[in-house]
């Protein structure tokens, strides 16, 4: 059985940076592009490096989708010094605007997300971070860096309102405030066990939430804010049991 579970992940895994169109919508707040229909899989430790994947597009089971006011989101595969990354590229949302992507073919409750992020442009923000136990685009948590304010914070969006929640041990803080992240990568990396949450940033851990709003598996993916361009590479995703 776990041999038939890696060759099935090695194959939608491949799968997964095949192209993709990104046209369609689902709901008022929401535009979703459709990719073909990717089986939920059995998975131990995966590696988005997006090498393989076709530019100019999103890859094959991953959908974009957005919370909040603005028309779009868009999200492609890019050339950076010779190597592939993943990147929201709209620059035109207002303030209230979140963009996502997920990866629609693993729903995880306890998982160990890792990736290499930088922030290239944005004026009302920058950088970006992770998204899980996403329901829809209304519902999820997610955690982001923002090299304009360096600080990271904690949220959940419930009903499509974002909510900083407290660090343990100190309350509402707006999460912390972190060395100066720059306009370089940063490796950004969250462990979730059932309702506790550890942030850490370039190796160190930074902080630690807890909440139980959404206590059921979800999706799992990246996230920026309104008109961020921001850059990810090797997205890990790691089950924990």
């Amino acid at each position: 059985m776990k041999i038939f579970s890696i060759i099935l992940l090695s194959f939608v895994l491949l799968l997964s940076c095949n192209q993709t169109k990104t046209n369609g919508t689902n709901s008022k707040n929401e535009k979703v592009s459709k990719p073909k229909q990717v089986a939920r899989i059995a998975f131990t430790d995966t590696t988005f490096t997006f090498n393989n994947c076709q530019l100019g597009e999103i890859p094959l089971g991953w959908s974009q989708h957005f919370t909040g006011k603005g028309e779009t989101t868009d999200w492609k595969i890019l050339e950076n010094n010779g190597n592939k990354v993943l990147a929201q590229l709209s620059k035109d949302n207002p303030n209230y605007h979140f963009n996502e992507i997920v990866f629609d073919g693993i729903k995880v409750k306890n998982v160990e997300l890792k990736v290499k992020m930088k922030g290239v442009d944005g004026k009302m923000d920058q950088g970006g971070g992770f998204v899980w136990r996403f329901i829809n685009a209304d519902n999820y948590y997610v955690v982001r860096a923002n090299p304009l304010e360096d600080n990271v914070v904690l949220y959940k969006v419930e009903k499509g309102k974002r909510t900083d929640l407290p660090v343990l041990g100190q309350g509402r803080t707006y999460g912390v405030d972190v060395k100066s992240l720059g306009n370089g990568w940063n490796n950004l990396r969250i462990t979730v066990v059932d309702n506790l949450f550890s942030v850490y940033l370039n190796g160190e851990q930074i902080f630690q939430v807890k909440d139980e709003t959404f206590a059921n598996e979800g999706k799992i993916g990246l996230w920026t804010k309104a008109d961020a361009v921001t850059y990810f590479d090797d997205f890990q995703v790691n089950q924990i049991r």
